[in-house]
């Protein structure tokens, strides 16, 4: 039994470090398309606008405006973390932790795009504390959404264990239990 728990350990583990190989290159490459149709999509709803690779330009009727989405809008460190985080939580059911890979990564999807639609009208109409604003929404907003998302997802999928301190305190356990 304890080799099956190691085992689990060790797997999970190894699937998060994997997960960060080539600069989470796997999480930009999912989520980048995933946010930036989205964001065109809802902007082609209110506004005249274009897509090419990772800007939207907007025509307004005096000027043109681009919004390059770079990899700091996309987020693939918070998707990594919130990976992270449901990997490093110990004894959950496959099936739920699927589940709540699925939630916590829709669930950010969500926000992000909103923010992103946020400062967007904020920037097309000139707001005058724009870049405030901006940076509140990358230093704190973003912080608080995956924190927040984290807990909802623990508390809806009834995840009891802390990431990380749940493995290294079976692992502790374990070795002062053989001495």
């Amino acid at each position: 039994m304890r080799t099956r728990e190691f085992l689990d350990i060790v797997v999970r583990y190894a699937l998060v470090l994997a997960s960060s190989i080539n600069s989470l290159g796997i999480f930009y490459l999912l989520f980048t398309p995933l946010t930036i149709y989205p964001v065109f999509w809802l902007l082609s709803m209110f506004y005249n606008v274009s897509l090419s690779g990772n800007i939207i330009s907007i025509a307004l009727s005096s000027e043109k405006i681009s919004i390059e989405l770079v990899d700091a809008c996309i987020a693939g460190f918070a998707y990594f973390l919130l990976f992270a985080l449901n990997l490093a939580a110990r004894s959950i059911k496959a099936r739920t932790r699927i589940f709540s890979v699925l939630f916590t990564f829709f669930a950010f999807l969500f926000l992000n795009i909103l923010r992103i639609i946020i400062l967007s009208v904020l920037y097309i109409n000139n707001f005058a504390y724009f870049n405030i604003v901006h940076s509140l929404f990358w230093n704190t907003l973003s912080t608080l959404f995956v924190v927040g998302i984290w807990f909802l997802s623990a508390r809806l999928f009834r995840i009891k264990e802390i990431p990380g301190y749940s493995d290294i305190r079976f692992v502790w356990r374990y070795a002062k239990r053989k001495r």
